[in-house]
């Protein structure tokens, strides 16, 4: 009897395991059909719309192609590219880049000007003075000064740091703009802000405007070859270069450019030199801390070593320069007499000057419309009285003669790139 009771507890487990299977199984089924049948039901229903979701529907669908057209029909403005300026000078040039920055300003643009260590504290103070109290810069906000100065020694890398240093404020400080050009004190505008715009403003974005070339010639063996030290980068007053030995050979990892130290380089590129993800650009900049005239060779041959930028290059710096023969360290300081070779030179930019000089009235005059040393070259945005008091539409530009003159210099180039001449080689 005790022997039957057993077996009869050994059956019950597995029987109530069993059952408990088939009930959900049963009930999953059933599940299964009544979610199905309710899709079934609501899909009818939705054969109907309801006047709510008809007007949630039509809602949306305004939404939607209000961002649509706003996505598409950008502002006026907006077809405009903007310039990010570097303008640079030393001892004794607080007049000279005062008159610069006033020619080459416009409230669409973004301007970082720079004296450097050598010059005394009350020049750099007198900079920073005049900028914060001109009611324009005050109102606009685009011209900032880099107060805590950097010694630069031209032939050094210390300009190139200088540069550098520019284009990082000029990034944080704004991400609207296109072009970053670099001048110095002695350089001076050949066309208005408004022909520039107006000529850029049908370019490929990603376009640099950079002198470039791989034939080194006699600089292989006076300065790619020798090596180096810049003062400059540790030592508070500026010195020359000075050598050491031994020698070098030509590296073997990046091909070496040379060029103009004067540009004019998009944007992109400039974040990749900043950024430097993948880099080349701090191992250039390490390898060129020791080259003789770096600020004539970092830049070209960061853009010539990288696919994604060796294309976009146009072989011009945008200046008229002109050297005496034979050449020396630095050009010829231009006066009236260079005025038909400036012009017709289609340039944007010219250098060197020297201050005050009569051929900068002339230019003034005649080629920016200027009334006086002091004031800004007018265009499109002045408004106020006096004119160029106030800023007006800064999406309304006038060129005039200086569009011409840089559109068929500006045409040549990329033409010439379009056939692969003077790219990369």
């Amino acid at each position: 009897m005790g022997y039957v009771v057993n077996v009869e507890k050994r059956w019950v487990f597995p029987l109530v395991i069993t059952s408990l299977v088939c009930v959900f199984l049963l009930a999953t089924s059933f599940n299964m059909g009544l979610v199905s049948s309710l899709r079934k039901i609501n899909g009818i229903f939705s054969i109907i719309p309801s006047p709510l979701s008809r007007n949630q529907t039509t809602k949306l669908d305004f939404a939607e192609s209000k961002v649509a057209k706003q996505q598409t029909l950008p502002p006026h403005e907006d077809k405009l590219p903007r310039f990010a300026y570097l303008v640079s000078g030393s001892k004794g040039d607080v007049e000279k880049l005062w008159r610069t920055l006033r020619a080459v300003y416009h409230p669409r643009n973004q301007y970082v000007v720079h004296l450097d260590l050598e010059s005394p504290v009350d020049e750099r103070l007198q900079l920073a003075s005049r900028i914060n109290k001109d009611p324009m810069y005050a109102k606009t906000g685009n011209v900032y000064m880099i107060t805590k100065a950097n010694l630069v020694t031209y032939r050094g890398p210390t300009m190139v740091a200088n540069t550098l240093h520019a284009c990082a404020v000029l990034l944080k400080r704004s991400a609207n703009w296109d072009w970053f050009i670099n001048l110095s004190a002695s350089d001076y505008p050949l066309v208005t802000q408004d022909d520039l715009l107006h000529t850029f403003s049908t370019l490929d974005r990603n376009l640099n405007f950079i002198e470039h070339t791989s034939d080194l010639g006699w600089k292989e063996e006076k300065r790619a070859m020798p090596v180096m030290i810049d003062p400059g980068l540790y030592m508070l007053n500026k010195s020359d270069i000075y050598w050491v030995t031994p020698r070098r050979s030509l590296p073997t990892a990046f091909k070496l450019f040379t060029g103009s130290a004067w540009m004019a380089l998009s944007r992109p590129f400039v974040e990749y030199c900043i950024w430097g993800w993948d880099n080349l650009p701090r191992t250039l900049l390490m390898y060129y801390t020791n080259f003789v005239s770096s600020p004539e060779g970092y830049f070209q041959t960061v853009i010539c070593n990288v696919p994604e930028f060796s294309k976009t290059p146009l072989n011009h710096d945008l200046h008229y320069i002109s050297w005496d023969t034979p050449p020396q360290q630095h050009p010829h300081v231009l006066s009236l007499n260079d005025t038909s070779q400036m012009i017709s030179s289609g340039a944007a930019f010219a250098r060197k000057f020297k201050r005050d000089d009569q051929v900068l009235d002339m230019i003034d005059k005649e080629l920016l419309r200027r009334k006086n040393g002091d004031g800004f070259t007018p265009g499109g945005w002045c408004s106020g009285k006096p004119k160029c008091s106030q800023v007006g539409d800064v999406a309304n530009i006038k060129p005039g003669a200086g569009a011409q003159r840089l559109q068929g210099l500006v045409d040549r180039l990329v033409n010439e790139a379009k056939t692969g001449v003077n790219q990369c080689k």
